[in-house]
């Protein structure tokens, strides 16, 4: 089936789906820049944490699924609408808890709901791709790296100026409900579908085939990485850094900030040198930015060393999406299930892998684990034959 756009043109599906890129990315910025305080509010040490935060990925992983098989029942931009929702009114409920049990449970359901948007948002950008003659993909996930960046800034203004997390989450919630409302209605109508998917049976395990392992395995390494700068980056430059109160998230700014640049220059460079280079590229960025703040642990080479990370993994996933999207055997959305049932799992292990090594060793060294990763990633592209 065609997608549809009898009711809005290739300009408004491109900013309608770009409004559900900025919501996800503003509410898990949101909740990225409060977990110190949460750390702090639940008297928890890093190994308790680590295992905290092991349970947003798990709900993730274990409903990935389901996201599956509903891509291949109803369209989506229902699943994104209904994940969206759930996402925000979780975000609002961490504001809440009072103990880990608690915390774990609603992260959990935070981690499922964060699934069932992520992955539908991602199948209507490359439903939008498919109307432009040259790259765009790479600018939607600009527009979540800037909502993040956005986010992170308001978390650092919240905390110096006290503000607890029920009313920062509340305020985020509203926000972000006031933009779905409007964008809704531009968003891509019916997916496309390959015959294969049409006339087989839905399945609960869409398990990639060798060609989409290979993607997923690239996106695994980039997404354990920005895992761990997305919740570790704050307790980092808190605990090794030992930077002021005032710019504990000036990391992840710095992070955010480079990424959203990367991701906003990602189409021209792809355009430009191609996707295999492109890769190639970022995950170089990736293993001398880590390098980089594990030598050097003071505030400004820090800094620095997350704005290569950022401009590392800014384009990765974006292109990893795309790839998958063009999968000559499955639909878009079937085979962006498939190789994010690979890929979360970097979410999965990366962050609390990081708070055990830590607990044992260092938080300092434990980033070293991010370096592997990159280092992984950039022998997979190389041995990979891409087409721009």
């Amino acid at each position: 089936m065609s997608i549809n756009t009898h009711i809005s043109t290739p300009k408004q599906l491109r900013y309608g789906v770009a409004a559900f890129f900025f919501v996800s990315g503003f509410g898990f910025a949101s909740w990225a820049s409060r977990i110190p305080t949460l750390q702090q509010k639940l008297h928890l040490n890093d190994a308790q944490l680590g295992t905290a935060l092991f349970a947003a990925p798990l709900g993730l992983i274990v409903t990935l699924p389901i996201t599956g098989i509903l891509l291949q029942k109803y369209s989506s931009r229902y699943i994104m609408l209904i994940g969206s929702i759930l996402y925000n009114i979780l975000l609002f409920s961490l504001g809440f808890v009072t103990n880990n049990w608690q915390f774990m449970g609603v992260l959990f359901l935070f981690g499922i709901s964060r699934n069932m948007m992520n992955i539908p948002v991602n199948t209507q950008a490359v439903g939008v791709q498919k109307l432009f003659p040259k790259s765009i993909i790479s600018t939607f996930h600009g527009i979540w790296s800037v909502s993040g960046f956005a986010a992170a800034a308001v978390g650092g203004w919240m905390i110096s100026k006290d503000i607890t997390p029920v009313w920062h989450f509340f305020m985020v919630g509203a926000l972000c409900f006031i933009i779905m409302s409007i964008a809704y209605k531009h968003t891509v109508r019916y997916d496309a579908k390959k015959t294969e998917d049409i006339s087989a049976k839905a399945s609960w395990f869409n398990l990639p085939d060798r060609a989409l392992l290979k993607i997923g395995l690239i996106a695994f390494a980039c997404m354990a990485c920005e895992g761990i700068m997305y919740d570790w980056s704050g307790i980092y430059f808190q605990k090794i850094v030992n930077a002021p109160k005032a710019l504990i998230a000036a990391g992840y700014i710095a992070f955010m900030s480079a990424s959203s640049t990367g991701r906003f220059l990602g189409d021209w460079m792809i355009n430009k040198i191609g996707t295999k280079k492109v890769l190639q590229g970022c995950s170089c960025f990736i293993a001398l930015g880590l390098l980089l703040s594990i030598s050097l642990p003071y505030v400004i080479p820090a800094i620095l060393g997350f704005i290569l990370v950022g401009l590392g993994v800014s384009c990765i996933i974006p292109l990893t999406m795309a790839l998958a999207g063009r999968s000559s055997t499955r639909a878009p959305g079937v085979a962006i299930a498939s190789v994010s049932t690979v890929s979360y799992l970097g979410f999965l292990l990366g962050p609390p892998a990081i708070g055990y090594v830590a607990e044992v060793a260092n938080l300092r060294w434990s980033f070293a684990m991010g370096v592997l990763m990159s280092l992984g990633m950039l022998a997979l592209v190389t041995k990979m034959k891409i087409k721009s």
